[in-house]
């Protein structure tokens, strides 16, 4: 398998730019060319337009993109399998949901290490729904989530679930809560779902924030009512300035581990999952 070609295609997607590629790749333009000509050679197909406007992909180099993706993770684990450590070949891409990553990316990392020491771990912080796709696609291998979308290509785990508290620099009560100074966690499907159950009355507020962290720091700025991450809301009621809402519950968000259904019976992957588990039982 000639890897620089693959490699070189899937760049040459992000540069858009033969030029940019062979900077990035350290080649010559003429390199870049002729790897590019040889893959469309071998797979009979023209992979790419280009114009003054830039490089973009054909319809039948769309199709590809997945295939090289998937081969590149292939190519990646076969060296892994023949590496003498096991696993210093081997690269995971981490999909994680933003609300996660500014808590918890640190116990993660940690964890990880544990179990690959000589791994290495590149994490891309986003939503549900595109983390869904970038496993699809190959562009992730796994993704820690809120929201399974469902796919005949993925496969989730259930991997824990972390608590949301109600916090107010206004309000100890839930009859005391001002409806103009109320910031609504749309945090994910679920999420909606429990809030619609403990506290109905505030889901049309007029402002809406979909990651706790921001929520967090327009309360610091602007005062009022919120759910918050619980180690968050603890040290916003540690200064002070906050209360706990004391009859409105706390409300417990699953999380989930997204991969592609191919990876589901692979010892590595498995190990992997295990780690965000122990990372996320004990929330």
């Amino acid at each position: 398998m000639q890897v620089e070609l693959l490699e070189t295609f899937l760049d040459l997607i992000e540069t858009r730019s033969f030029h940019k590629t062979a900077e990035r790749l350290d080649v010559t333009q003429s390199t870049v060319s002729a790897r590019i000509q040889a893959l469309e050679g071998a797979l009979g197909t023209r992979l790419f337009n280009r114009s003054r406007a830039g490089t973009d992909l054909t319809t039948e180099g769309l199709r590809f993109e997945t295939h090289a993706r998937m081969l590149r993770q292939e190519w990646n684990e076969a060296l892994r399998a023949v590496a003498p450590s096991g696993e210093a070949a081997l690269t995971f891409r981490i999909g994680i949901q933003n609300d996660l990553a500014a808590a918890h990316i640190g116990e993660l990392i940690a964890e990880f290490r544990k179990s690959f020491a000589q791994t290495a771990f590149y994490f891309e912080p986003d939503y549900s729904a595109q983390m869904c796709l970038d496993i699809i696609s190959g562009a992730q291998d796994v993704a820690v989530m809120f929201s399974p979308k469902p796919h005949p290509d993925l496969h989730f785990v259930s991997v824990g679930e972390i608590p949301y508290r109600l916090v107010s620099s206004v309000a100890k009560t839930r009859a005391a809560i001002r409806r103009d100074s109320f910031i609504n966690a749309h945090i994910s499907p679920a999420f909606e779902q429990a809030h619609r159950e403990v506290l109905p009355e505030f889901l049309g507020a007029p402002l809406s924030v979909g990651q706790s962290a921001i929520i967090s720091t327009l309360l610091e700025q602007l005062g009022g009512t919120g759910f918050v991450m619980a180690d968050r809301a603890a040290e916003l009621v540690a200064t002070g300035g906050f209360f706990y809402v004391e009859d409105v519950p706390a409300i417990d968000q699953p999380i989930f581990a997204a991969l592609h259904l191919r990876r589901r019976t692979s010892k590595a992957y498995r190990r992997l999952i295990r780690s965000v588990q122990r990372v996320f039982a004990q929330k």
